[in-house]
This record gives structure tokens, C-alpha cells and sequence, in this order.
């Protein structure tokens, strides 16, 4: 009997294996990975002579079911997400590009966490010391 690592090596279909994003162990190659797995990051789309970049309408339901409403939770608890939130706007996004990209961001934080395997922590803002002019 082989070992439950080989096995999933040896799989026929090609899922499992490393950290390579094929699946099985739940491994993702990076949060731009996670991001387009979730339905967050915008998808290339061509013509012949045309690219544009438009959002995603697939991904993975059950994962954008916890991402939106814990971005959305986060624009109203959080005040550095409700300032990113506006600052985006502030570009001049529009409103539903300004609440997906929150989402987007609790992606990489909640890869961050996968792969550090510890709890994320409310750093707190870098002091600034004012320079005395001379």
C-alpha cells in the first residue's frame, strides 16, 4: 500500500500533488490564485484585434459567500477599510469597483493567514515624527 502523499501524486487525473494550485490538498499557488478561484480578479477578454479587462462572473460560490460579507462587515467596523473604500472612490472607481476591491484585499489577507498559519493583527499606523528644519 503506498502513502496517502504518493497516492495523491500518482493520481491519474492530475489532481493532487504539490502546492501547485491542480487541486486536492486545497493549496493555492498565490492570492492572485485565490483571487480568480473566488471570482475576484478581473478576466482578459479578446477579439481578434481587442483586449479589455471585464470582471469575473464565475468563481467559486461558497468562497465569494464569506469574502463579500466580510468585506462589507469590514467598510462598516473597520476604519482603514472604510478609508480605502472611500479613497478608492476618490480615484474616481466606480461604486462597485470600489466595494469589490475591499473583497479583493480580504483575499490577500486571508492568504496571508493560510500560509503563515497565525490570526491577522491590526498593525497599527506607522507614527510619523516631524523633521525639524534647520
Amino acid at each position: 500500500m503506498r502513502a496517502p502523499d504518493q497516492a495523491a501524486a500518482a493520481d491519474p487525473r492530475g489532481r493532487g500533488g504539490g502546492g501547485d494550485g491542480g487541486g486536492g490538498n486545497g493549496r493555492s499557488r498565490g492570492p492572485d490564485a485565490l483571487a480568480a478561484a473566488a471570482g475576484l480578479a478581473p478576466v482578459l477578454s479578446r477579439s481578434e484585434r481587442i483586449r479589455y479587462s471585464r470582471g469575473a462572473t464565475g468563481g467559486d460560490k461558497a468562497l465569494k459567500r464569506v469574502v463579500h460579507p466580510s468585506a462589507f462587515c469590514a467598510l462598516r467596523r473597520h476604519p482603514a477599510s472604510r478609508t480605502f473604500c472611500d479613497g478608492k472612490r476618490a480615484e474616481g472607481e466606480w461604486h462597485r469597483q470600489a466595494l469589490i476591491a475591499p473583497a479583493r484585499r480580504r483575499v490577500n489577507v486571508l492568504f496571508a493567514i493560510l500560509r503563515d498559519r497565525r490570526p491577522d493583527e491590526d498593525r497599527p499606523a506607522p507614527r510619523r515624527v516631524a523633521r525639524q528644519q534647520h
